[in-house]
């Protein structure tokens, strides 16, 4: 479904209107955006509906995971209504599911159903880098369970990036990783960081991350990416804006 031709601009979206897919369980992304969002651009969130998930496990993390990926064409077609001009997805972890091949099936399979391109989580990171430039090793933090964070370490491997450590936060629940304290992130890119890697990055999109990799980007000296940047940041380049906005770490303000 093309979008629509408009005899007049949208009054707030002019430059661009934003269909935005995410987890009905997600409490983080559309803050994010809106706190991301550029002067003409819109946000319209489209939710996935999905249960909350208590007592996580690999196998059950996995299953959700799934679960929301099986309802996402569902919520493509509630956002498609409002006629956006593009869509980003607000879930990052199926993005990665399947290697560099996989993410592209999945993404084109949307694509193909909603006739608008996509902007998922995954390739905006290989964007991210290449923008930084010379990111080759990296470590990785998330609220995922290990399964997750090897199906990350596979999409990365077939970029050429290795995934030197990372950390899973085993949330309990979706709803428990909106509430992981800054003092956990803090503790835990500590131990992530050394000398042998070149970014540190945080997958997750319902871990709030946005101002707080900002700020460790400044005391660690090196890229800290937060997923939700990376993913509005390459929205919004994708779309041949390239206004540039600080807060939000060297990604947002330099690239």
């Amino acid at each position: 479904m093309p979008v629509k031709p408009r005899p007049n601009p949208d009054a707030q979206g002019y430059r661009a209107l934003f269909g935005v897919l995410g987890p009905s369980t997600n409490t983080i992304v559309q803050p994010d955006f809106d706190d991301l969002r550029l002067r003409g651009v819109t946000n319209h969130y489209s939710r996935i509906v999905v249960d909350d998930a208590n007592a996580i496990s690999d196998e059950t993390f996995m299953a959700g995971t799934l679960e929301i990926s099986n309802n996402t064409l569902e919520a493509v077609r509630g956002v498609l209504t409002c006629n956006p001009d593009y869509l980003v997805m607000g879930m990052s972890a199926v993005t990665f599911y399947g290697g560099a091949k996989g993410a592209e099936e999945w993404r084109q399979n949307i694509e193909d159903a909603s006739g608008l391109k996509l902007c998922t989580g995954s390739q905006s990171l290989i964007e991210a880098f290449n923008a930084y430039g010379g990111i080759k090793k990296i470590a990785v933090i998330s609220p995922y369970f290990p399964s997750a964070n090897a199906h990350v370490a596979h999409f990365m491997s077939d970029h050429g990036i290795e995934v030197v450590r990372d950390t899973c936060l085993q949330c309990p629940s979706w709803t428990a990783i909106a509430q992981v304290p800054t003092e956990t992130l803090r503790d835990e890119l500590m131990k992530l960081d050394g000398d042998d890697i070149d970014a540190l990055v945080q997958v997750g999109t319902n871990l709030s991350m946005v101002r707080f990799a900002a700020a460790a980007e400044e005391w660690l000296g090196k890229p800290v990416i937060a997923i939700n940047t990376a993913t509005y940041w390459n929205a919004l380049r994708q779309n041949g804006i390239k206004d540039q906005k600080t807060g939000f770490g060297r990604l947002m303000s330099d690239f």
